[in-house]
């Protein structure tokens, strides 16, 4: 009886003995499957990192709506899979699985932790690019320099004259607006109108003044002849005053006022002081134009001369025996057009004529007459003539430039004989050797840029 019970006994440590290998095979699929899913979970933690980091937000929200889905799912395939994979076992060895079960809630610690390792990303929103605020176009203003004397103010308010001037100063005008940028607009020596950019912090303020009287103080750069820049350092601006001006009786005409001296010389400048008109007196040499007398006040014989036809029937009456002269006219000058107008005379004086610069005596003339295009030699500091038939209302003349090249001495107007047609003649005393083309044209007497036609002489001049 003895030997059935030990027989009976032995199948008992056989079947612990494959209970356990078996067991140990069930811990480990266990085990893979939560390793997967972790790896799974942390593959799709790193994509939300990377979808913060690209600034998606909408794939953030579904990124993380996957990984609970995942994280949630994982334990359940877990458990599904042990439970297929397990063949039925005694309770104490099913309990000891439990906890390896259970270990699989841990992997969303490592999504956490995945989450702390790549830094606070997820709360940080990537930033756009940065927006350019609007600068003002001046922000500093240069050291300040030395204060301009009085003859360089004078220069500063001179049109045509005092480039380059700089210096601490104040200037006053009135404000405009060209270019969207503040300019004051001063009136200089002579009544003539400078122009200065304002530049500095204030000139994004500036413009709300616009047609107010401005003062400014800092440092002036005149920059051209005519306009400049001023680098603002104070300013005052007032409003300008509404005048009310009472209308001027129909019957009465506007009192003309005296021409200034900076005016008349303005009057009688070639390009320059149109629409000048008041009372002045001007000296020039008188020619005719065809039965018109016109007054030749500057540039003869030149594309800018500046003439004024005469008018007025008590100074007219007895100008023709003075044709060829220079006389001294007073009266009204109105300068229509940067190259002449008119001037009603009230008094006529003839003055002595100038001395001839240049003496016609031993020297060696070449004489051209009409409209020949040819070609001439000439000596070196000798002479050459050239005389040309004038036509009412045009007149012969050169160039300016060509002028002082050749060597343009005199340009006279010669009334023809007995009612005949009027002659000019060119004087010329060329002092540079060389070749030279020397082109006239037959333009008119007070718009001398309209050109009727032309012809050229080639000179050589020889040493």
């Amino acid at each position: 009886m003895a030997k059935p019970k030990s027989g009976a006994k032995k199948p008992t440590p056989a079947a612990k003995a494959g209970a356990k290998p078996a067991a140990k095979k069930d811990n480990a699929a266990r085990l893979d499957l939560i390793r997967n899913a972790s790896k799974k979970v942390a593959t799709a933690a790193t994509k939300v990192v990377k979808a913060v980091a690209e600034g998606a937000k909408g794939k953030v929200a579904a990124a993380k709506k996957a990984v609970a889905e995942k994280v949630e799912k994982a334990p359940a395939a877990a458990k599904k899979a042990a439970a297929k994979a397990a063949p039925p076992a005694p309770p104490a060895k099913a309990g000891k699985a439990a906890p390896a079960a259970k270990a699989a809630p841990a992997a969303p610690a490592g999504k956490k932790g995945a989450g702390k390792a790549g830094g606070k990303t997820p709360s940080v929103v990537p930033a756009g690019p940065p927006v350019e605020k609007p600068r003002p176009r001046a922000t500093k203003l240069p050291p300040v320099g030395e204060p301009l004397t009085k003859r360089e103010m004078e220069q500063l308010l001179t049109a045509g004259e005092g480039r380059g001037v700089t210096g601490e100063g104040s200037l006053k005008g009135r404000l405009v607006l060209s270019g969207e940028m503040p300019h004051l607009v001063v009136v200089g020596r002579d009544k003539r109108e400078l122009t200065f950019l304002l530049q500095g912090p204030d000139q994004e303020v500036l413009p709300a003044y616009v047609d107010h009287k401005v003062s400014v103080s800092g440092l002036i750069k005149k920059t051209t002849n005519h306009s400049g820049v001023v680098e603002v350092r104070k300013y005052s601006a007032k409003k300008p005053e509404v005048e009310e001006v009472a209308p001027a009786p129909s019957d009465s005409e506007p009192k003309l006022r005296y021409l200034s001296p900076g005016e008349v010389s303005m009057a009688v400048a070639a390009g320059m002081g149109a629409g000048i008109k008041g009372f002045a007196s001007i000296r020039g040499n008188l020619e005719m134009m065809g039965e018109d007398f016109v007054l030749v006040v500057s540039n003869g014989g030149t594309r800018q001369q500046v003439s004024f036809a005469i008018e007025g029937k008590a100074a007219v009456k007895s100008l023709r025996k003075h044709v060829g002269q220079t006389l001294q006219v007073t009266g009204v000058v109105d300068k229509t057009s940067g190259w002449g107008g008119r001037i009603t005379a009230e008094t006529v004086e003839p003055r002595p004529s100038e001395a001839r610069s240049v003496s016609r005596d031993e020297m060696e003339l070449v004489h051209i007459e009409g409209e020949v295009p040819t070609s001439v030699d000439v000596k070196l500091n000798h002479g050459l003539t050239v005389r040309l038939q004038e036509q009412p209302g045009a007149t012969w003349a050169i160039e300016p430039t060509l002028a002082k090249r050749v060597g343009l001495r005199e340009a006279n107007f010669e009334q023809g004989a007995a009612g005949g047609p009027a002659t000019r003649e060119f004087f010329f005393t060329p002092r540079n050797p060389g070749n030279f083309e020397m082109e006239f044209f037959l333009a008119k007497a007070f718009t001398p840029g309209v050109v009727e036609r032309s012809f050229k002489i080639s000179v050589t001049v020889k040493p």
